[in-house]
């Protein structure tokens, strides 16, 4: 009876190890490695116990419930609920360069270490400073304007 209850327990840890993996931890980690590892023990161990007969019976019913249990989540699409819905469809810091023409004045909103906000005129905009750290509230001004970025450098 012991040796039932090891190969049955071992087997349906394994399914529900391999469940969660696919279910809340998508990919290969350490818990669908460990369910599979799992099963596949209970399985050589029903071979060893009870024979072969007793083994091929224990293989071919995890398989078929393992078959089951993928093809009622797929056709029932359980899966829709763990899939990301939404998209981005912005890009990084997508900046209308003639709103910052070089040598426009603006604010720090945030610290720039060397990245952060800064306001000018009511726009504000990610900025860069050439390395320098440049605290919040301080002034500063715009020095160079690429398609992704804006340096800027304090104004003593």
């Amino acid at each position: 009876m012991t040796d039932w209850t090891i190969v049955i327990l071992l087997v349906l840890l394994g399914l529900a190890l391999v469940i969660i993996e696919v279910i809340f931890i998508p990919g290969t980690t350490l818990v669908g490695v460990a369910g599979l590892i799992s099963m596949i023990v209970g399985i050589i161990l029903s071979f060893k116990y009870f024979g072969s007969e007793t083994g091929w019976l224990t293989l071919g019913g995890s398989t078929a419930v393992s078959g089951v249990f993928l093809y009622i989540s797929f056709r029932t699409n359980a899966w829709q609920r763990f899939a990301l819905k939404g998209s981005m469809d912005s890009r990084v810091n997508e900046v209308e360069i003639l709103k910052f023409p070089v040598g426009l004045e603006g604010i720090a909103l945030s610290a720039l270490r060397p990245i952060g906000k800064g306001e000018f005129g009511g726009n504000v905009a990610e900025v860069k400073t050439a390395g320098e750290y440049i605290g919040a509230g301080e002034s500063i001004r715009v020095i160079q304007v690429a398609t992704n970025y804006i340096i800027v450098e304090k104004i003593n």
